[in-house]
């Protein structure tokens, strides 16, 4: 299926009534970031040679980006221990744990069963934060079974509290004296779980979910950081209490010093749902022309403004977007006669209560020791001739 295709057809009737009321298509006809008669000008701060290619497989090019939805084989790719290739005929799901009735599910049996769509942004919570994962955000249409559908099915029994997704990658971590070999896994409340928007994921933007995109299935939590997004999954936990593994106790912490009543006190928490976010992608040139384009996300997107070197922030006319707040929003803004030189380029995304995008130099940023959940304005540097 062309991506075109899925892009358009997904947003003309997507999400059903839970999109009632919001707008499915803005179009800003000024725009010249897509026309294809137009100049990309690459960015000047591009980004470092990746030294861990063993854990980021995959970025999207910012100056590459023409569509809404992100091809498979462009999409992001973070891998955290090894990528098992599962066997269609051997793979089950099983919901287990604290539920009356346990399910044991094939990948037929989850084709079997009603099949919802919904397109969600996935970021790393670490984009960004180092000069070499500028790319760490995409895109994609995912189909499959709703997660609530098959606990209700499962029957949680009262004293369940937490919902534990195990994927079937794994490796060695070192607790203390002991080397074990721990299963990537991460949980949310009971609450959390049952969201409708929750997918078990078998497709992706009409195909087969890719291998090293969690093939059989995967966990899609539209909202949250990728990570929760669990892939290759193998089992569904309900337990009476939290789960404490590496993913959410020790890796993906964010530590901040905050303070309390004049005193310093240090805060640990599991990196979770996704933050207000937005990028500049791509600076055009037609003739004389000039236009700037981008993607705000992590929210339900009110607006984006731009700023031009140190001058006054503009704002951008948003362009495409489904307005559910669990896709990224495109924007753009013609650039007037830009001054021969360089320049820089910043935004700032405002949600629909109007709250916007922190600053780069932010407190409740530059308070973190780790680089998880920044959010921060991006700036890029850009040459014009």
């Amino acid at each position: 299926m062309a991506t075109s295709l899925i892009s358009r057809r997904h947003l003309m009737h997507s999400g059903g009534g839970a999109m009632a009321g919001y707008s499915v298509l803005r179009l800003a006809g000024s725009s010249l970031a897509f026309q294809s008669d137009a100049e990309v000008i690459p960015w000047l701060d591009q980004p470092e040679e990746n030294p861990v290619p063993e854990a980021i497989v995959n970025q999207i090019v910012w100056e590459e980006l023409d569509s809404w939805i992100t091809p498979n084989e462009e999409f992001f790719i973070i891998k955290h221990f090894n990528a098992p290739e599962l066997n269609e005929a051997d793979w089950q799901l099983q919901i287990t744990g604290l539920v009356d009735n346990p399910l044991s599910l094939t990948l037929a049996h989850l084709r079997a069963r009603e099949q919802e769509e919904r397109t969600v942004t996935l970021e790393c919570s670490g984009n960004s934060a180092f000069p070499f994962n500028k790319g760490l955000v995409s895109n994609a249409a995912w189909t499959g079974v709703s997660l609530a559908s098959l606990l209700e099915e499962a029957g949680i029994q009262e004293h369940g509290r937490e919902v534990v997704f195990w994927g079937a990658d794994a490796g060695e971590q070192v607790w203390r004296e002991a080397t074990i070999t721990e299963q990537f896994a991460r949980s949310m409340s009971v609450s959390d779980a049952m969201a409708p928007e929750n997918l078990i994921a078998t497709e992706m933007n009409g195909e087969q979910l890719p291998h090293m995109h969690g093939f059989p299935a995967r966990l899609i939590a539209p909202g949250w950081y990728g990570v929760a997004n669990v892939k290759w999954l193998t089992k569904i936990e309900v337990r009476d209490s939290r789960y404490q593994g590496n993913f959410m106790a020790r890796d993906y912490v964010t530590i901040r010093e905050e303070a309390v009543g004049g005193e310093s006190v240090w805060t640990f928490t599991s990196v979770g749902r996704g933050r207000l976010k937005s990028a500049p992608a791509r600076v055009t040139r037609t003739g004389d022309r000039y236009s700037i384009m981008g993607a705000a996300w992590g929210a339900q997107v009110g607006g984006v403004d731009v700023r031009i070197d140190d001058g006054a922030w503009q704002p951008a006319t948003l362009t495409e977007g489904d307005g559910s707040g669990f896709t990224w929003t495109f924007w753009t803004m013609d650039w007037d006669a830009p001054a021969a030189g360089e320049h820089t380029v910043t935004s700032r995304a405002i949600d629909a209560d109007g709250a916007i995008q922190p600053a780069a130099d932010d407190p409740y940023l530059t308070a973190r020791t780790t680089y998880w959940e920044n959010n921060g304005q991006i700036t890029r540097q850009i040459l014009i001739s």
